[in-house]
């Protein structure tokens, strides 16, 4: 693997902040680079900044040094470099539990099986919602989770009806051909908020809270 390569924005342990794994004890490998510009990106670094040259075996090593742990590959946006599908099977390989952050724009039909999946769905105030591929649906299965960032009641509203129409939140949550979360913008959506309506809806998502920002609220990076 000397001669496979990706380009990396940092690597770093620390508890995942989000989705159902939020909590626990994580290996991040943040790749560099985005086909996206969400215009509440809190991650420009990776495609403003240039990521540094790390092989697969380098990165296995890095890993290696935090057993047991998840592994989780993020962004940016991952599946932009060819080689983090080989990346994503070397781990399988070593027998980890893998996580993929992607943000929905990309089609997921090769990533395999074993990998969970975290797929974003952009809401209108991201500016990119006309980007989301939404035959990825077609491609989770009950380990996976779709993430919905939202700005604002429209974002919810929309989530929801393209969530819906998609048959996607089912009758019961054992039904979900996914796992579904909702997250607000911290900035500009008071989480009781988007409580509130979900509560009202009684929707069948899970509401969270970027636990990271809680708990090293002025640590934008390694986090």
């Amino acid at each position: 693997m000397k001669n496979k390569s990706l380009q990396v924005s940092e690597l770093f342990f620390s508890l995942q902040g989000e989705s159902s794994y939020a909590g626990y004890p994580c290996v991040f490998i943040r790749l560099a680079g985005c086909n996206l510009r969400c215009t509440y990106c809190d991650a420009q670094y990776t495609y403003g900044e240039p990521g540094q040259l790390f092989s697969i075996d380098e990165l296995l090593t890095f890993v290696s040094q935090y057993s047991g742990s998840l592994v989780e590959i993020t962004g940016g946006e991952p599946l932009i470099q060819e080689n983090s599908i080989l990346l994503m099977e070397t781990l399988i390989d070593s027998n980890r539990k893998i996580l993929l952050e992607t943000n929905g724009s990309i089609d997921l039909s090769n990533v395999p099986a074993k990998i969970i999946k975290i797929v974003d769905l952009k809401c209108p105030d991201s500016g990119m919602h006309e980007k989301m591929l939404l035959d990825n649906f077609s491609h989770l299965k009950g380990q996976d989770e779709i993430k919905c960032v939202i700005n604002s009641r429209k974002d919810y509203d929309w989530a929801k009806k393209v969530l819906t129409q998609a048959n996607l939140f089912g009758d019961h949550l054992q039904d979900q051909k996914a796992k579904i979360t909702f997250s607000p913008v911290s900035a500009s959506l008071e989480a009781t908020k988007l409580a509130d309506w979900l509560l009202e809806d009684n929707l069948p998502a899970r509401m969270q809270i970027q636990l990271h920002k809680i708990l090293w609220p002025n640590k934008e990076r390694g986090a």
